[in-house]
């Protein structure tokens, strides 16, 4: 009797470069979920923190060395990609963030199905020549990519105004709800900050330390804050570029746990989680601190309207690098333990209805699909999520 053969599971390859912050999670969240629907999953990327959670996962790690920047470097790291390309043999080529998204639209231009993710533009992280040389590039690369998926309608939007004419799907980021879940402040704290005096509200930010995400403004903030609240802590949660400065004019008050494996035990330790950035596509720390039924202050850039509804956004979003609004919005959180409490739990409920993991693996699933059946790739977001798409 002859065994009836199967059909052979599709590959992904995703590469990605940064390994560490929200990129590397929804890199390792999309792997688990992935590798769970049977798909065989293939991930390219430096080595770093990545790695190790990707190959408990049972993914098939592929070292390739990149820095995080375009460089001298490029050529050899698209050259790498490519040898990489010949040997994995993808059915889908999926690239994170705007270093992956160059060198492997240069190594493939469009020979396989590719799906660009840019995890918010890299011509907003910098200006002058720099900064036009990467827009021409995204307008030009536009083309090697089969779909440009972006994490929430603003950052979509905001690459047709800058001249980017993508093939679009919008899939708002997703958390693991059954991960980020409430937990007692008190015993997280105790374990986090052994010694320290109890009673005051603490107030936690998580984040590359980088001009991206606006610490800098948080602590130019932070002097009105304790003059209000004298009792108050931050904890600066991460590390990067920007960690000797912001340590060297920091109070006593702030904190600088660095880089952590797991951010969990900070949400649940905080009484206000704050993300000051100057942009992002869809940030994945307030829909983190949300699920953990803890107020959010956030800035009003890209995808922070679309994951914060004005229900629960309370006194924000403030504007980017406004120290005096911001400071408003966390001393008047930081008063309101009734409303912050109220926030919390209408936090949990929205990021369950509409920013769950789930959702957003079945919808990169669509997109896959659409792709490999040679169709066009759905123009649908979650069913939780208002559909926002546009060729």
């Amino acid at each position: 009797m002859h065994q009836q053969a199967t059909a052979p599971r599709a590959r992904v390859l995703h590469v990605t470069q940064p390994v560490d912050g929200g990129v590397a999670r929804v890199v390792s969240d999309l792997a688990r979920a992935q590798l769970g629907a049977g798909l065989d999953v293939v991930v390219a990327c430096p080595d770093g923190p990545l790695t190790p959670v990707l190959r408990a996962l049972g993914a098939n790690v592929r070292p390739w060395p990149a820095t995080r920047s375009p460089g001298p470097g490029l050529g050899p790291e698209v050259r790498r990609l490519a040898r990489l390309l010949e040997d994995v043999r993808p059915d889908v080529l999926h690239l994170h963030s705007a270093k992956a998204g160059l060198a492997g639209r240069l190594a493939v231009r469009g020979r396989i199905p590719t799906v660009f993710q840019p995890h918010a533009w890299s011509f907003e992280a910098v200006g002058g020549p720099v900064g036009a040389l990467s827009l021409a590039w995204e307008r030009w690369g536009a083309r090697w990519a089969s779909r440009v998926v972006c994490v929430s309608e603003a950052e979509r939007a905001r690459g047709v105004r800058a001249g980017v004419r993508g093939r679009w799907s919008v899939v708002p980021n997703g958390i693991d709800p059954d991960r980020f879940r409430p937990g007692d402040a008190r015993p997280a704290r105790a374990a986090l900050l052994p010694g320290a005096p109890a009673g005051g509200p603490l107030v936690v930010c998580v984040g590359r330390l980088c001009r991206q995400k606006g610490q800098d403004v948080l602590l130019d903030a932070w002097d009105a804050v304790v003059r209000d609240v004298p009792d108050a802590r931050l904890a600066l949660v991460g590390d990067g570029p920007a960690g000797a400065s912001l340590r060297a004019r920091a109070p006593r008050s702030v904190l600088f746990p660095g880089a952590v494996a797991d951010p969990l035990p900070w949400y649940r330790a905080a009484d206000l989680v704050v993300l000051p950035s100057r942009w992002e596509g869809m940030a994945l720390a307030p829909l983190e601190a949300m699920a953990c039924e803890r107020p959010v202050v956030v800035t009003d850039v890209d995808g922070a309207r679309e994951s914060l509804p004005p229900a629960l956004a309370g006194p924000g979003p403030v504007p980017p690098a406004d120290p005096a609004a911001l400071a408003g919005a966390v001393t008047a959180l930081l008063r309101d333990a009734s409303l912050r409490a109220s926030l919390g739990r209408l936090g949990r409920r929205h990021v369950l209805s509409t920013h769950d993991v789930r959702h957003t693996a079945e919808a990169i699933a669509d997109v896959y699909r659409a792709l490999l059946d040679g169709r066009p790739a759905p123009r649908v977001v979650p069913s939780e999520c208002r559909e926002s798409i546009h060729s």
